[in-house]
């Protein structure tokens, strides 16, 4: 297929990614431009063992690109209907900081997390199209030489560049891409009740696994800060994870600006939502709402009510509420860098990364391209247990609060940093999915 009508029908599947508050804090550049071209080969090329990379003869001798003026997808590059087939095309995944939450220093890797899961399913879905992912760069500070990084002026101010891709004419096993589309459409959060009985431990194996099936980390297989995959599924973990939730879940309600961030992606109805394209209704935080519920819900959660009602316990009654949920779950799930790589996993001081690197981490915060690696680990997790009908709901709080998180990492005995916590299940009842907004929105060709 034509890269210009793969990349379309693959930004519509990965578009449904995972993001915390449904944000989609994510962007996505299209190199058309010839000088873009040759920027991205050169610094792929600068990336690869010895400085030097396998670009197609066919990098750099594309025209400025024909479309919209501010680079959005409009047409092809040369106005013909056909993109050239056997050249290399090059795609830049950004974090748009004009989408990205900001209440917690936690909600950073957050937002990596976010973007990271949707370049692994952009990825997959341009392979299942014949266009694979066979080179990765990560762009540090500095990588580009300065800003605009990326197709001048249409280059969108708020997007920050996080990696680089380079994909590649190549064969595509037959029936990916619809098994592809139909998962991720059916991929969703679900804060419902789950089924008692136990997962099969072979589902959970298979589970693991599949956390380094990645489109991205077999274009990029550099070792450091690799992902551990974590299940809590005896009585014991289950019981110690839900007094921690008891005990720290309402953190959230509790803290003023993360409350009111979280209350702007609360959607007033169905149609508020479908007009946003983003954030969540009352009936994805709590299923079915009687129109007397809805509306007492939605005044309580509004933050000048809840700062009255802290005073009542309202936010230790929420989280006592999941915590409930989480006990009567059969499983949960940690993700968690694992610290075998020379550091403790716990992002201390260890085995930093260098500039273009997914490698370690060093410090107290993870380095964005061991966060983008485990984005991708998410999504390939995410979509395994949907394939599986498992459904899952995280409990962020648990590490969006520096010393909850240490807390939970050692009461639960995790590996290493947790960076990704959640239920683990099989549903009793339906969740609606979220909106999302345009594929459009988020693609510019740069």
């Amino acid at each position: 297929m034509a890269f210009h009508d793969a990349l379309q029908v693959a930004a519509a599947i990965a578009a449904r990614a995972p993001s915390s508050h449904n944000c989609q804090p994510w962007g996505v550049g299209w190199a058309t431009d010839a000088a873009t071209r040759r920027t991205a080969a050169a610094l792929l090329a600068a990336g690869e063992p010895g400085g030097r990379a396998a670009v197609s003869p066919g990098g750099g001798s594309a025209g400025t690109a024909a479309g919209a003026p501010d680079g959005r997808l409009g047409g092809t590059p040369d106005g013909s209907g056909r993109v050239p087939s056997r050249r290399s095309e090059y795609l830049v995944l950004a974090l748009d900081r004009a989408r990205e939450l900001t209440a917690l220093p936690a909600h950073a890797t957050e937002m990596l997390l976010s973007c990271g899961s949707h370049g692994e399913i952009l990825a997959r879905a341009l392979a299942a199209q014949g266009w694979r992912a066979d080179g990765v760069r990560l762009l540090g500070p500095g990588a580009t030489g300065g800003a605009p990084p990326f197709g001048g002026d249409r280059w969108p101010r708020a997007w920050e560049p996080l990696c680089l891709l380079r994909l590649s004419p190549a064969p595509a096993p037959p029936g990916d891409l619809a098994a592809l589309r139909e998962t991720v459409g059916a991929r969703h959060t679900n804060r419902g009740p789950y089924r008692p009985e136990a997962i099969d431990p072979g589902v959970l194996a298979r589970l693991a696994s599949s956390a380094t099936e990645s489109a991205l980390l077999r274009a990029h297989p550099a070792p450091g800060a690799p992902v551990a995959v974590r299940h809590l599924v005896g009585a014991p973990e289950r019981a110690a994870l839900a007094e921690l939730v008891a005990r720290h879940g309402g953190r959230d309600f509790a803290h003023r600006a993360a409350w009111r961030e979280t209350h702007a992606y609360i959607r007033r109805d169905e149609a508020e939502a479908a007009r946003a394209g983003d954030g969540f209704t009352l009936g994805q935080l709590f299923g079915e709402l009687s129109p007397p519920r809805r509306l007492g819900m939605r005044a309580a959660l509004a933050p000048a009510t809840m700062r009255l009602l802290r005073h009542a316990g309202y936010d230790r009654f929420l989280a006592r509420q999941l915590a409930a949920a989480v006990r009567r779950s059969p499983a949960a799930v940690a993700l968690c860098f694992d610290g075998s790589d020379g550091s403790d996993g716990s992002g201390r001081p260890g085995n930093p990364a260098g500039p273009g690197d997914f490698g370690g981490f060093g410090g107290r915060t993870p380095d964005a391209g061991s966060v983008l690696r485990a984005g991708a680990a998410l999504a390939g997790y995410w979509l395994a247990a949907t394939r599986a009908g498992l459904v899952l709901h995280p409990v962020s709080v648990l590490l969006q609060h520096e010393d909850v998180r240490d807390a939970c990492e050692r009461r639960l005995a995790l590996p290493g940093r947790a960076l990704f916590l959640s239920r683990l299940g099989y549903a009793v009842t339906a969740f609606p999915s979220s909106h999302r907004r345009s594929p459009s929105h988020a693609l510019r060709r740069v």
